[in-house]
């Protein structure tokens, strides 16, 4: 079953089953250090679209995915502040690079409390940036209003985007595959460059 597609997993899962699988993807994507990898633009705007073709209940998806990426932050954020300086002496792994952290903490240095906010349309660094939040022990009250803003703009922003195009554009499932293509590369985009090693200007 390919995740990148949601439409499989509404045929296979069936449509509660669908609905729980997005949401599950979601909170892992937002909360868990395996989760940078899934593809949460693409996955939230293919998901509106299977809305607007009823295959999927457009409040209850938004709702849900509003709902896991809240949480799934706030498991960043205690995962973070309790087991934040460990993850440093962790050795990488495939699922795991201390090089996503220290990235996500130039970001925060970078843009201060609106990276819970920003962070939201960045692969990879909306998976850490709640983590570095923890590890910096922003002010908890001041981290949950940024998620809670993040979290509605993210994930009903994308959903319905993909819900209005499916209703208005004739035959729009015709250009979904190139139009879900140029979200995954207009979201990774920012991120590769990000993410790219930065030369150390103190070395001539």
């Amino acid at each position: 079953m390919n995740i990148l597609e949601p439409k499989q997993l509404v045929d296979s899962l069936g449509f509660v089953g669908g609905h729980l699988a997005i949401w599950s993807i979601v909170f892992a994507e937002s909360g868990l250090l395996v989760g940078f990898f899934l593809p949460g633009d693409s996955l939230l705007f293919a998901a509106g679209f299977l809305a607007s073709q009823g295959l999927l209940n457009i409040f209850a998806l938004i709702i849900g995915c509003f709902i896991c990426a809240v949480i799934g932050d706030n498991v960043g954020y205690a995962t973070g502040k309790r087991f934040g300086h460990k993850l440093f002496s962790k050795e990488d792994s495939l699922f795991f690079h201390k090089d996503h952290i220290i990235k996500a903490q130039k970001f925060y240095d970078k843009h201060g409390k609106k990276t819970i906010v920003i962070a939201r349309f960045l692969p990879v660094v909306r998976t850490f940036a709640p983590i570095v939040a923890g590890i910096g022990r922003m002010d908890y009250g001041t981290f949950f209003q940024f998620n809670l803003l993040g979290g509605l703009i993210w994930t009903s922003g994308l959903s319905m985007l993909g819900f209005v195009l499916g209703k208005s554009i004739p035959d729009v499932d015709k250009y979904l595959l190139p139009i879900t293509l140029a979200i995954v590369v207009i979201s990774i985009v920012p991120s590769v460059i990000h993410l790219l090693p930065t030369k150390d200007k103190s070395k001539n």
